[in-house]
């Protein structure tokens, strides 16, 4: 442990050097006081809310990304080049611990620059609230500063996936068409299926069934909040829609009506206390009075909020993801500098962010089953020799994309939503142990396997 602590005493000493540990956290806090500064709100408490928290913590995200892959890459990829390493494998030092020392010190620069950093926007959110008009403060207490843990309707996959095959079925029985893509011809059943789960058509009502599980034991006589989000096909021309939301079953029944309701929009309502049943069953029953249908998506349509922790908690947790970020691409830049020069290493990295980045485009690729594009019109899939390879591998592609990109701490801290200390162990499983470890694992292999005596200074 001892020569692991040298090294990244070492790696600290670098970035000083360099100037790179002062430069980052002057523009970091640059970052954190000129954004509120030079971006005014619109006043209300999303406004607000946006600017300061989800604005600075994007900010603080990126630069601090980009450095700790910058630093990954340098650290290590220079010191071989410049034939600094050769005096430290001559020393007993395993390169092992070289490699995890880099990694330590790294790390270390990260949690005093993200404590830094986060601290600022956490003491300029509070200070700036305290100064708001009191309905403003009153919502940023109900909807932002405070942690609310979400219930959403049950998984629909599998109704959706067995309707979806019933269907095929009935219609693969009788079709006639020789030349028929049956994988798009499926996946259009599916959208068709999944489109009925979610519309809503005028002049007609959708339930929602939530079971609050154990929560409802803490939540007797306790308000809870609807937060509900839809999408319309056919704009109106106010840009605002009716509904009529009920909450409970007869004869317990709470009515509320709703006129100002926009699309692509998230809305919040208070529900009244002890409307779930015995059995901490939440029925909540939208009626569409419309000329149009309105849809609600599965996945963030309706949810119910109620308090779980305090913002304080929650933003600390929330720092922790974005910590565990940061030790992942931390991973990625020395894994690369393992076996690449630094100028090479640098631009593999930022290659592999640049495939996070595009993500959406590698899924509609995956939807469509093809890299050529086909023919929307005519119902014609696209077809390449180069699917058999790059489907599949698109695919698991996106499963570790996936796998990270599920742990956003931003969006809920800007939402009032709640990051448990479970999400937090899970993501540091995942995104550190996991596909760190596979980065980690594979760098130190590469290091140790690289002939360090032929390296040769850029001096």
């Amino acid at each position: 442990m001892q020569r692991i602590l040298a090294i990244t005493w070492l790696t600290w000493k670098s970035a000083l050097r360099f100037k790179l540990f002062l430069v980052i956290a002057a523009l970091l806090l640059l970052s954190v006081i000129a954004l509120p500064i030079l971006i005014k709100d619109d006043g209300t408490a999303q406004g607000f809310t946006q600017i300061i928290l989800t604005y600075t913590l994007s900010t603080i995200t990126a630069l601090l990304g980009l450095s700790t892959l910058w630093l990954a890459c340098g650290t290590l990829a220079r010191d071989i080049e410049e034939c600094q390493i050769q005096l430290l494998v001559t020393k007993p030092v395993a390169r092992w611990q070289i490699w995890i020392g880099k990694w330590i010190g790294i790390m270390t620069l990260n949690a005093t620059l993200l404590g830094l950093s986060g601290g600022c926007v956490y003491g300029l959110l509070i200070w700036r609230a305290a100064h708001l008009p009191a309905p403003i403060q009153a919502e940023l207490r109900e909807q932002v500063l405070v942690a609310r843990a979400s219930v959403r309707e049950a998984n629909l996959d599998a109704e959706i996936q067995a309707e979806t095959q019933r269907i095929a079925t009935d219609r693969l029985k009788t079709s006639t068409d020789e030349n028929l893509d049956k994988a798009e011809f499926i996946r259009q059943i599916r959208e068709g299926v999944k489109a009925d789960y979610q519309l809503v058509p005028p002049s007609y009502q959708r339930v929602w069934k939530i079971d609050l599980g154990f929560a409802k034991n803490s939540l007797t006589d306790k308000p809870l909040q609807l937060r509900i989000k839809f999408n319309v096909a056919q704009k109106s021309a106010s840009g605002t829609y009716n509904g009529i939301l009920q909450v409970g079953v007869p004869p317990k029944l709470a009515r509320q009506e709703a006129t100002t309701m926009a699309a692509d929009t998230f809305h919040e309502f208070t529900i009244p206390p002890n409307f779930f049943d015995a059995n901490g069953v939440l029925t909540i029953t939208f009626i569409n009075p419309n000329q149009t249908a309105l849809l609600f998506p599965l996945d963030e349509g309706l949810e119910v909020l109620y308090p779980e922790s305090s913002f304080t908690i929650n933003f600390v947790r929330g720092l922790g993801i974005i910590f565990c970020w940061m030790g992942l691409l931390a991973a990625l830049g020395l894994m690369a500098a393992s076996f690449l020069t630094f100028p090479v290493a640098a631009f593999f990295s930022l290659a592999m962010l640049l495939v996070v980045f595009s993500s959406s485009t590698l899924a509609e690729t995956v939807d469509s089953g093809s890299v050529a594009a086909g023919d929307e019109e005519k119902g014609i899939a696209g077809h390449s020799v180069l699917d058999v390879v790059l489907i599949p591998a698109f695919k698991q592609m996106l499963m570790v994309i996936d796998l990270v990109k599920h742990y956003s701490p931003i969006d809920d801290l800007s939402s009032g939503h709640s990051i448990t200390w479970g999400q937090l162990g899970t993501a540091f499983c995942v995104i550190v142990l996991g596909i760190g470890g596979v980065f980690s694992l594979l760098g130190i292999y590469l290091f140790h396997r690289r002939e360090l005596a032929t390296a040769q200074s850029t001096q």
